[in-house]
């Protein structure tokens, strides 16, 4: 069976929704694992999440579709090669 992912935009004050500064992923399993996607272009570890439940409020988390992460990490990553 597939693991269930929920994503979300990562913004803080300088980002939007439609330009977030990356993107989180939970995935649904027993771990509950939560990755992030910015600007190093890999998904790594992330506490974020976890950090916004517990009442951090540095950036806001808002829920987005699969596809709409998709096209996050194609932004961020074009973004990244146009820079080298």
């Amino acid at each position: 069976m597939a693991d269930e992912i929920t994503y979300y935009a990562i913004v803080d004050d300088y980002t939007s929704r439609e330009e977030p500064a990356g993107v989180l992923r939970r995935y649904a399993d027993a771990e509950r694992r939560d990755e992030s996607f910015g600007r190093d272009l890999e998904w790594k570890f992330s506490s974020l999440l976890r950090a916004a439940e517990r009442g951090d409020t540095e950036y806001d988390l808002i829920p987005i579709t699969e596809a709409e992460a998709s096209q996050i990490v194609a932004r961020i990553s074009a973004a990244a090669r146009l820079a080298e």
